[in-house]
């Protein structure tokens, strides 16, 4: 075996014999037969040491936020400090469990109500609710309030519609069609909510508009008070996306701009881990209209006592086994009481520097849509690559061997071979000019390095249809399947 950077396929790191016998299953006592395996797992038998350094080897083939600049657009994967990583690996808060007494909890529960207020102040909303899972479960639950407060208007028969832009994430549609709603797309006018269009969509049908704001063009709804306007002049209400909260982190807030409801995620501003379909917290603000629709269970401060609160009548119940993810509300809360106000406005102000910087080196290698000023993110055209045939997704998987994560590609769809790139407030000056260069050094290659790349990892590029189609998920499917 060499001593290099192994591929993660290499047979000598499975020591097996595919011709092996397998052994026999011992009985297990009470099992029923219909459970039982028919064979012995076939497990592959390695030295702890052999273990150990396959591992390492992998750990060392990923692309991580510790080791890289992630300039995924509209995700903000940004640097976990390490501060809240101890809290949350301490005893006394992994080692929680959600069915034990609320006196026995009295130190968590107060940590998430305090987080709740000062997330109250965060959104401009009065009430907040850190149960979602998820962004994409804080859409729904949202939507499920807004259809709750039709309902007992007396208006859902008619309020079946929920617009949005064409900007929007791609979780929003499917968020309203899970709450029962059709979906009908705004188109924008220069990266922007396009206002006549907006005008002549709204109607007696609308229950609510999502949009947000910046939204992923990365540009500021400057028209944010006349949307309000023209949603709630139609009995509509107006949600809010919090995916791109962070760009104005004390500087605005959701409340101000006239926003009905909320979800925000605390992997993204609050810097909590991200990724993977979990750990996540998809915390939801609510407007006093609709804050009587929050899940339940509530934490309410009753004295010097916290308790979960079951009864609020309106509520559209509960939708998840456990109240919020502690190990991310401990995070989140420490980042913010770190930052302080002043602090967390910072946040933003550096996240917006850094962008516009970033967006002003990499707008002379490739063309700009929209506005020059931008906020936490921006898009390029890699549109004039196709004169060489070259296309973005070549562009995105060169950057790869230049040992850094490619940025979003192909969305959001109104820029033609759109990359969108963000690179947040924790990174420095250096790591800005450096993926600079990577870029453009990127952009200087051949069309023959660039629609083979990458070349330089452990795994090169893959047939994405046949990978999607026939995915191996062990190393029993390596073993087994057909070379070549």
């Amino acid at each position: 075996m060499t001593f290099r950077q192994a591929r993660w396929d290499e047979p000598d790191v499975w020591d097996l014999d595919p011709e092996a016998t397998p052994g026999e299953v011992p009985p297990i006592p009470g099992l029923p037969e219909r459970l039982r395996r028919r064979e012995a797992v076939r497990w592959p038998e390695l030295a702890e040491l052999d273990v150990i350094r396959h591992y390492s080897r992998l750990s060392q083939m990923n692309f991580g936020v510790d080791t890289v600049p992630y300039a995924l657009g509209s995700c903000t994967m940004k640097y976990n400090p390490r501060v809240g990583e101890l809290l949350a690996r301490r005893r006394n808060a992994a080692d929680l469990h959600p069915a034990q007494p609320e006196s026995t909890v009295q130190g968590a529960l107060e940590v998430q109500w305090r987080l709740e207020r000062l997330l109250t102040k965060v959104t401009g909303m009065p009430e907040v609710s850190l149960q979602p899972s998820a962004g994409a479960h804080g859409e729904w639950a949202a939507l499920t309030m807004v259809r709750a407060y039709f309902r007992d208007q007396g208006t859902l028969d008619r309020r079946t519609e929920v617009l949005l832009p064409d900007t929007a994430h791609g979780t929003n549609p499917a968020s309203a069609a899970m709450a029962g709603f059709t979906a009908r797309e705004i188109p924008s006018k220069d990266g922007c909510v396009d206002l006549a269009a907006l005008r002549a969509a709204v109607s007696e049908r609308t229950a609510c508009f999502m949009l947000t704001n910046p939204n992923t063009a990365g540009l500021f709804e400057s028209e944010i008070l006349e949307i309000a306007e023209i949603v709630h002049g139609a009995g509509s209400m107006l949600y809010y996306d919090g995916a791109n909260l962070n760009a104005i982190l004390g500087i605005t807030h959701p409340g101000r701009m006239g926003f009905d409801v909320a979800h925000l995620n605390l992997h993204k501003t609050f810097s909590t881990p991200h990724g993977g379909g979990g750990p996540g917290a998809g915390v939801l603000a609510a407007g006093e209209r609709l804050a009587p629709y929050l899940p339940i269970p509530r934490v309410v401060k009753e004295g010097r006592k916290f308790r979960l609160d079951y009864d609020r009548p309106k509520s559209i119940g509960k939708i998840k086994s456990a109240y919020g993810n502690f190990g991310l509300d401990l995070r989140a809360y420490a980042f913010a009481l770190v930052h302080g106000e002043d602090g967390l406005r910072h946040v933003a102000r550096r996240a917006v520097l850094n962008s516009n910087y970033l967006a002003h080196k990499l707008g002379t290698l490739l063309p700009r849509p929209f506005r020059t000023l931008v906020k936490h993110e921006f898009l390029l055209s890699g549109a004039p690559l196709r004169e060489r045939g070259v296309r973005t997704l070549d562009l995105a998987k060169r950057l790869l061997d230049e040992g850094v994560h490619a940025p979003t590609v192909y969305f959001p769809s109104l820029v033609e071979e759109a990359l969108m790139i963000e690179l947040p407030e924790t990174e420095s000056r250096r790591t800005l000019d450096a993926y600079a260069a990577a870029f453009e050094r990127a952009l200087g290659d051949s069309p023959e390095h660039l629609h083979a790349a990458p070349q330089h990892l452990a795994v090169s590029r893959i047939d994405e249809v046949r990978a999607a189609r026939e995915p191996r998920l062990s190393w029993k499917d390596l073993r087994d399947a057909p070379k070549g």
